[in-house]
């Protein structure tokens, strides 16, 4: 059974096309329409070092957040809020930006500050919306050689953004956002 087995092809069509030319915001079926991929499902996490129990305490959990990095400091800003959005959001006291490459700060920095702030259980995320080589190669090389400075800690790395229902309500609300406004919101 693939994807559009389901639900028929023009059903999907008809609806995307009603859902983009009234207001997305009103159609609360666009929340439990089903998310068929053929992706196949990501692991939950790439173990770099140790184990973190199913029992931690979570002051001592550190999040590092992680972008590819820019030369441009305006696209380098956005980890860094994030970073911070993320922290006051989610309750988590130790939360530490990242850059992979071409900008400051790196994972083995915040790795670094977030070990001196008192963490031992450290999860980096990829600021990244699909896997590939940096998400399954390069950042968990990174965080496993910062790692090794501190062999107390534990460190996995987890999936990027991906395929999320969360995504597709940014995506629906950045495509209405960009489209002119309608007198038929109704309809």
């Amino acid at each position: 059974m693939t994807g559009t087995d389901f639900w028929p092809p023009a059903f999907i069509i008809d609806n995307v096309v009603h859902l983009l030319t009234t207001n997305l915001h009103q159609h609360s079926y666009l929340l439990v329409f089903p998310i068929m991929t053929q992706i196949p499902d990501l692991p939950k996490q790439i173990l770099v070092q140790g184990s973190i129990p199913e029992s931690f305490e979570r002051a001592l959990l550190g999040v590092i957040v992680v972008d590819h990095g820019s030369k441009r400091d305006e696209s380098n800003i956005y980890v860094q809020e994030m970073a911070r959005l993320f922290q006051h959001h989610a309750d988590v006291e130790i939360v530490e930006p990242a850059h992979m490459e071409l900008a400051s700060p790196d994972i083995n920095a915040a790795y670094q500050a977030c070990v001196a702030r008192g963490a031992q259980y450290i999860v980096v995320h990829p600021y990244f919306l699909a896997p590939g080589r940096h998400w399954h190669k390069d950042i968990p090389e990174l965080a496993r050689e910062a790692a090794r400075q501190h062999p107390e800690t534990s460190c996995v790395v987890t999936p990027p953004l991906g395929i999320h229902k969360s995504i597709i309500d940014v995506m629906a609300t950045r495509i209405t956002d960009a489209l002119p406004p309608t007198d038929n919101h109704n309809e």
